[in-house]
């Protein structure tokens, strides 16, 4: 029995690492296709726009002016928030900071997702990487729990310290039993559990009441 314990331990571990990989590399991918599409073509325009200039300095209008400056102003936006997807600016200075970037493009493009946050003004110096992997996980987790959801759905989300222990709670409550069942269920859920335990040394289960289910992240 110890061993068909140890062999299905071993394969749960497995599954879990490889669904985490999976899941960083589509990323990587995304963000690739993001570079290719965007930001090289943005960069092409820009460049062709100053051999122009060159050519034609004699006759610069306001608004030819004007386009280059906006065209230069997007490309630096978008390499900001490149950054911030890759690893944010705040990681290494404020995790609860990071955590309401992150938050913002959900705040941003889902108004039928009510959210209530509830960060420390203070929080404790830990290896950036640690920290990664928990705004990871978080991401993950509402990316699984709340796509293609367009009635009114409740998430809070409470950072705090115990005892030297980081706590994140991510609360959802969804707007029917169908939804709730539905998004209960996903396998994936699994894997992201298993992976944050295994990534940080630390814990994370979930417990469901009515159309409610409650994740606890500790490390």
């Amino acid at each position: 029995m110890s061993l068909v314990r140890f062999l299905t331990s071993y394969h749960s571990i497995q599954q879990a690492l490889q669904w985490w990989s999976y899941r960083q590399s589509i990323k990587l991918f995304l963000e690739a296709e993001k570079i290719r599409d965007d930001l090289l073509q943005d960069s092409f325009t820009i460049r062709r726009n100053l051999d122009l200039l060159s050519v034609d300095n004699l006759n610069l209008s306001g608004n030819r002016i004007q386009e280059c400056l906006n065209h230069i102003d997007n490309f630096h936006h978008s390499l900001v928030q490149l950054s911030d997807r890759l690893f944010p600016v705040s990681l290494q200075d404020s995790f609860p900071l990071a955590i309401e970037c992150l938050l913002e493009p959900w705040l941003a493009s889902n108004r039928q997702l009510y959210f209530q946050i509830d960060m420390p003004i203070y929080w404790r110096h830990e290896p950036a990487e640690r920290s990664l992997v928990v705004l990871t996980a978080l991401n993950e987790l509402l990316t699984i729990s709340l796509p293609e959801i367009l009635a009114p759905t409740s998430i809070y989300i409470n950072l705090k310290e115990q005892k030297d222990i980081g706590q994140l709670v991510v609360e959802i409550t969804y707007p029917n039993m169908s939804t709730f069942v539905l998004y209960s269920r996903i396998p994936e859920l699994k894997y992201l559990c298993e992976s944050f335990r295994l990534l940080t040394s630390g814990k994370c289960f979930r417990h469901s009441k009515n159309l409610k289910i409650t994740w606890y992240f500790y490390w």
